[in-house]
């Protein structure tokens, strides 16, 4: 593979010295931009287009190509694991993902099976096909959803707005929801295995729902598979080290926990205080965040003044990834986002 031209993002995760803190950002390749819509109606629908190599390759470089982001991120989805567990994964017309099989008995459940990855050789086909197109120019990030983020799709059958179902099997039959967790672990595992054996240089694990979880149930059904996940994970390819990120939505109050689960770094929401987030994981891992993507909404000054007070909080040294808190608005004015991109690299350039 060519050597790469820019590898601030993998040095800060490594907590190395770099010339300027490196930015990219959550759902960066998305209906936000002109160009992704283009392509995206070329395509047919959203499936189609993640299973489209040529086209999905075209997606995750549009963002590098308008933005000079420091990272590309592999365009996918976090459900085509369920999907290829035989769930078929559907998106609804203004609904969102849905399931059509959705995990709704015992049965259902004990029948779940550790899928067979060739029918994710689609995924893994992207990931070497958008290796090639960077050409070295930054390093490609690899994903998955975590398992309990997963197992909320799949019992629910879609998005929810009170997850009762997965809440009421967690309480009522905790291990039929382990069973999930764990066949789910294991499926995740070999799936960011095959990306970076493909050519992620780096992956994020995705626990959007994580933060739905009490204190004491965070550790037990998020946690330990995430953990589980990360000591499966190869990390030696290409001559350097696979970094692990853990992105929990909602998950400050649990980082001291999130820092000894193995990982290099820990993605932060916008309700975290950076500054204090550093002190209190001591150098442990990077961190990873935490601009408001509604902040976004506002002007090219306030979005520039945001990206100041983050740099600052962070603080003098390396370690930290500029990122989003969640995936950016579909709403979000790409003058912004090139102010937010610029500013990090003006402010945060180191002589």
């Amino acid at each position: 593979m060519t050597t790469l031209q820019n590898d601030t993002f993998l040095r800060a995760l490594a907590k190395q010295p770099v010339s300027h803190t490196p930015v990219w950002l959550m759902r960066q390749a998305g209906r936000y931009l002109p160009e992704y819509r283009a392509v995206r109606a070329r395509a047919g629908g959203f499936l189609d287009l993640c299973k489209n190599t040529e086209l999905a390759t075209e997606v995750t470089l549009q963002p590098i190509d308008r933005f000079g982001l420091d990272a590309a991120i592999l365009f996918s989805d976090i459900l085509t694991v369920p999907d290829a567990m035989g769930l078929g994964l559907y998106f609804a017309e203004g609904e969102g993902p849905k399931f059509a099989r959705p995990l709704q008995n015992e049965a259902d459940i004990a029948a779940l099976q550790v899928p067979d990855m060739a029918k994710l050789r689609y995924v893994f086909d992207a990931v070497s096909s958008i290796r090639r197109a960077l050409n070295g120019r930054v390093p490609l990030i690899g994903f998955s959803g975590s398992p309990f983020t997963l197992a909320c799709y799949m019992v629910e059958g879609g998005g929810s707005k009170e997850f009762r179902q997965i809440k009421t099997l967690l309480y009522r039959r905790p291990e039929l929801l382990h069973h999930i967790l764990n066949i789910t672990a294991q499926a995740v595992t070999a799936y960011l295995n095959e990306q970076i054996a493909a050519g992620a240089q780096a992956v994020q694990i995705f626990d959007t729902w994580g933060g739905l979880l009490s204190d004491a149930a965070f550790p037990e059904f998020s946690l330990a598979y995430m953990r589980q996940i990360i000591s499966g994970l190869t990390r030696e390819h290409e001559g350097r080290r696979v970094p692990v990120i853990l992105f929990t939505k909602g998950g400050g109050q649990w980082l001291e926990l999130m820092a000894e689960s193995g990982a290099d770094a820990l993605g932060l929401d916008w309700t975290v205080n950076l500054g204090q987030a550093r002190q209190r994981v001591g150098g442990q891992v990077a961190l990873q965040g935490n601009f408001d993507p509604a902040a976004l909404f506002g002007t090219p000054e306030s979005v520039r003044a945001e990206v100041r007070r983050i740099l600052h909080s962070y603080g003098e040294g390396s370690g930290h990834v500029f990122n989003l808190g969640h995936g950016i608005s579909q709403h979000t004015d790409p003058e912004n986002v090139k102010a937010l991109v610029d500013a990090v690299h003006e402010y945060s350039a180191r002589s």
